[in-house]
């Protein structure tokens, strides 16, 4: 059995880079200990779900990411002992909320002791998110429910905001070495790369994240796919010889850097210029989500496959940045109401149940996409209906079963739950915890927002 210890974690990220291990014993929080990763000298890894790096400046600690609750306690213990230097600044290098709730300790460690707490360093969009993020905290709060099926999350609504932010470009000199940090739109509006030209070190925040770009989140904001993929071209041109991402493991040496950004950046560049090619056409959005081919070799790469977000919901995203929420087909301009539709082909078809009977049908043959419509539209048309919600459900957790992608199976996943607590008249987290697995991820496996935890002291929202 391989043992994980941060002495041994460096053969571990080789080994991941080759393909002879995966990401599980890292994202799983396997390595997370209460020491640092020594990838190189002034240098420390704290591997997690999300990634914090840690820099020692020789007058102080600089942190590039600070982590989500969960591990924020954890993290202070292995920064201190690492150093007993004083944190000096901490870089958000965006505003999701899995990295940037590891800050409270350092707080409270300077407020107990009258110290200074750190410099929180950020783009200056990171605000406005913070402040979206309170003004929408409801509807946070189910998207994620459903995409990681946590039915307990309850968003935050309290952050602890930048003191310092910036435009384009900032330089931070700390001790003897020099923190560039490059504004780039990709995953968010306000992410942040940083480079240590001393170490030849570049942190990527989610600009890389050892999957295939989440350019496409589908009940998220809008993402930048073409400008992401000129970030990655920038960053190429940095010559780095040590990768530490957002999510996943390091990359070691200059000629992996490059490779590892260069793929991304292809894969991006291959995406946005089919889907442009085929809107120049004049293709209704159908088309174009169709038609679009994802270059395989490059989604075989370890660190390219569409485990969390997938290439089809990039194309959607990009027609929704370049040609607006009008997918050009005239029906769609000012719908009828769902379930009025439903209703309409119900009848047409003889009953919700004859529909949904269809769906069940095509399951069989392995149509999923189509039983789906069926399926959705059968219960549109006849909610109550205990048969049809059996058949909805059995459809969209097959779905499941078959996606790769965190996000498909989430969403897939809560509507067969719903439908499953119709048919057998419970809830929807009774039925999301039937099962080993389901009830893994109810008790929160990805850590996103709050969930069921009294001890974080992160001026967050905490509910029980």
């Amino acid at each position: 059995m391989t043992e994980h210890t941060p002495q041994n974690y460096l053969g571990y990220i080789d080994r991941v880079w080759r393909g002879e291990e995966n990401l599980l014993a890292h994202h799983t929080g396997a390595y997370t200990s209460d020491e640092l990763v020594p990838v190189r000298d002034r240098v420390g890894f704290f591997p997690a779900f999300a990634n914090v790096a840690v820099f020692d400046t020789g007058d102080g600690l600089v942190l590039v990411d600070s982590g989500d609750f969960r591990t924020a306690g954890q993290l202070h213990t292995a920064v201190r002992a690492f150093s007993d230097q004083p944190v000096h600044s901490i870089v958000y290098t965006h505003g999701h909320v899995d990295h940037i709730f590891g800050v409270w300790p350092f707080d409270r460690q300077a407020q107990e002791t009258g110290g200074t707490r750190p410099e929180v360093i950020a783009h200056q969009a990171v605000t406005a998110r913070f402040d979206r993020y309170i003004q929408t905290a409801g509807y946070n709060t189910w998207i994620n429910r459903r995409q990681f099926g946590v039915p307990s999350i309850k968003w935050p609504t309290a952050y602890r905001y930048p003191d310092t932010t910036y435009s384009e470009r900032l330089t931070v000199e700390r001790g003897d070495l020099t923190f560039e940090l490059v504004h780039a739109r990709g995953e968010t509006d306000d992410h942040t790369y940083v480079w240590i030209p001393e170490l030849k070190t570049l942190c990527t925040g989610d600009l890389f994240i050892w999957n295939s770009p989440n350019a496409g989140n589908p009940q998220k904001v809008q993402r930048y796919p073409e400008d992401w993929a000129r970030a990655l071209r920038a960053m190429q041109e940095l010559g780095a010889e040590l990768l530490l991402p957002g999510h996943g493991v390091p990359i070691v040496g200059a000629s992996r850097v490059h490779q590892a950004l260069d793929d991304t950046a292809r894969l991006l560049e291959s995406l946005c210029e089919q889907t442009r090619a085929l809107m120049n056409a004049g293709h209704r959005l159908d088309a174009v989500l169709h038609g679009v081919k994802v270059p395989q070799e490059l989604l075989d790469k370890p660190y390219l496959h569409p485990a969390y977000d997938e290439p089809e919901f990039v194309v959607r995203n990009l027609w929704r940045l370049w040609g607006g929420w009008y997918d050009q087909n005239p029906a769609h301009l000012k719908p009828a109401p769902d379930a009025a539709l439903a209703a309409e082909f119900a009848t047409a078809a003889g009953g919700a149940l004859v529909l949904a009977r269809r769906a069940a049908a095509l399951l069989a043959e392995g149509e999923l996409r189509l039983a789906s419509h069926l399926a959705e539209t059968a219960a549109l048309a006849s909610p109550a209906d205990v048969e049809v919600a059996r058949i909805r459900a059995e459809v969209y957790a097959r779905r499941a079963r078959t996606e790769t992608s965190t996000m498909a199976r989430g969403i897939f996943n809560w509507a067969a739950a719903e439908s499953a607590a119709v048919a057998e008249g419970t809830d929807v987290e009774t039925e999301l915890t039937r099962t080993e697995a389901g009830r893994k991820r109810a008790a929160g496996a990805i850590s996103v927002g709050v969930v069921d935890d009294d001890t974080c002291d992160c001026g967050g929202e905490v509910q029980a």
